[in-house]
Parts: structure tokens; sequence; C-alpha cells
């Protein structure tokens, strides 16, 4: 397989990627982990924000390898996390998932309305056609991610869920009560 710092691929911005591109390089001439094998060693799924202070891995003391992990703004149980979860648990070796956002989210700090109406006077971009599910109650938003789980369908009976919220400035997860 070609290296991409071997020839600029078509349409490619590597200019804008040079950093990422170069540790990349650095990163796989040490690259050990060519025999996991896509399934989650450890049996868990975590659903998490796309907050770049959250390392799941590390926080949880896992490995490459360990677990499925799922992000986005809020960490959020949407339609596709359900779709992932089916997959990860039929066919990746998933038995428990964590529901994890974590403090101080920008999902958590304002409503719906406003957030359309931020990027709409910031950026001129109507996003009405989007819902950010925002969650002004973070802990009832997440026994509601949890219980979604729990209730969903085509879930296995026996997976086991649980929801923490993590807090971003001492490190520590906080179980919330089933």
């Amino acid at each position: 397989m070609a290296n991409l710092s071997d020839a600029e691929p078509a349409g490619f911005p590597v200019e804008q990627f040079a950093d990422v591109l170069a540790a990349n390089e650095r990163y796989s001439a040490d690259f050990s982990d060519s025999g996991l094998t896509g399934r989650a060693a450890a049996g868990l799924a975590v659903i998490t924000c796309m907050d770049s202070r959250i390392d799941p891995l590390a926080l949880l003391g896992l490995k490459p390898g360990d677990a499925k992990i799922m992000r986005n703004a809020g960490a959020r149980v949407t339609d596709d996390v359900l779709r992932t979860l089916v997959l990860a648990t039929y066919l990746l070796n998933v038995s428990r998932v964590l529901v994890m956002p974590h403090t101080e989210c920008r999902m958590a700090s304002a409503t719906e309305e406003q957030i359309h109406q931020t990027i709409l006077d910031s950026f001129e971009v109507d996003t009405r056609s989007l819902e950010f599910r925002v969650a002004h109650d973070q802990q009832a938003a997440l026994r509601q991610d949890v219980t979604r789980i729990r209730s969903y369908p085509l879930l296995p009976l026996d997976l086991t869920v649980g929801g923490a919220i993590y807090d971003v400035h001492t490190g520590r997860l906080t179980p919330l009560p089933a």
C-alpha cells in the first residue's frame, strides 16, 4: 500500500493535514496492534461525548481492543448508537454498556433554540433542521438514555447497562443510581 507521504492523493488536502500525517508516520513505524480482532476484549461498549478532554480508554484503565467507543455531541443514545450496539452485542463481544456524558458539556449548557440561534448569529447558518439533543438536566437525560438501551427490543435481554458522569476537572466517574 502506498504511503500518503510518497505521493499527494488527488483531492486530499495534504498541507492542511501535514501534522496529522507526520504523526501517523511516527505511530505506524512502531505499530504493534495488528493482531487485534475487532472484538471488544473486555466486553465493553462506551458511549461518550466527542469532547477532546475525554480519553475513554485511559480513564477506564483499558487498552486498544478492549472496548467499542461511540462518540457524539453530548454522549446521547441516538438511533445510530442503537444500531451500532446491535452489531456490537451480536457480532463483536459486547456484553455491557457504559453511557458516559461529562461535566461542562456544551450540550448541557443551553437549550436547542439557544444553540441554533448562536450558530445562526455567528455563522449565518440555519441549523433548525437538526436535533442536537441537548440535555438541560444531564442526570435525567442520562437516565433516559440508559433506559432507552435497556428497553430496546433488538438488544439482548441480559445486556448490562450503566450510566456515569465523567468530571473533566478531576478525572472521576460518578455512577448514576439505576
